[in-house]
């Protein structure tokens, strides 16, 4: 059974040396809770990792439940930040769908813990992400930027006019997941590891063309 401490006062404010002691913590949640989920993973286990107390846990995080929250607001940020970075409004629409799928590709390719938290989440019906106040409304911002691209794309002819910016988001992100998240799986059965890197640039140029192709505008039956 874990230890049940008494919850300090969070902090207002923090030091140089607490943003790192919980940055720490934070690092060594995402690493044990990839690799063992959420009730496999134990707060003694992060506190090890993290070399830290489990006072300072609590004091920074306040519960398990909430420190796995504040690891999935990171990933999704990171997400986000990485999406953002593309400033798919100041290109051409065509190349801001390819650099959004690549950015993708490219992230889920060299964070495969992400598709494993991911879920995590979701064995837990991401209760985890919807009790924390920043996932959702951050995560609107990409539908945002995919609607703005879309309108766009549409007036210069270059896409077509029904696609749910919701549904290309779908697109984008099920199969860049997919190949991370059944990798050990799929090498089980077909005796090939999707995520090979000596398959990675043709698997990412095969998800760009894909998005692109769904998106061409329909010619017209002649």
């Amino acid at each position: 059974m874990e230890l049940v401490l008494e919850k300090p006062p969070r902090p207002r404010g923090r030091s140089a040396g607490s943003q790192r002691t919980r940055q720490n913590i934070l690092d060594a949640a995402r690493a044990i809770f990839a690799e063992k989920g959420y009730s496999g993973a134990n707060v003694g286990e992060i506190v090890a990792l993290a070399r830290t107390t489990k006072p300072m846990v609590y004091y920074h995080f306040g519960s398990k439940e909430e420190l796995f929250s504040a690891v999935l607001e990171e990933v999704y940020a990171e997400m986000r930040s990485i999406e953002q970075a593309v400033a798919p409004s100041a290109l051409p629409p065509l190349e801001a769908i390819r650099r959004l799928v690549e950015v993708t590709f490219d992230y889920h390719n060299e964070n495969p813990d992400w598709s494993r938290l991911i879920s995590v989440a979701n064995i837990y019906a991401a209760q985890h992400v919807s009790s924390s106040p920043t996932i959702a409304s951050r995560s609107s911002v990409v539908l945002g930027l995919l609607e703005e691209v879309l309108a766009r794309g549409v007036r210069e002819g270059v896409f077509r006019g029904d696609v749910d910016p919701l549904h290309l988001h779908l697109l984008i992100v099920s199969t860049c997941f997919y190949r991370i998240s059944n990798r050990h799986t799929w090498k089980a059965i077909f005796g090939r590891a999707l995520d090979d890197p000596a398959d990675a640039a043709a698997q990412r140029r095969m998800v760009t063309e894909a998005v692109l192709a769904y998106l061409q505008p329909e010619t017209p039956a002649p």
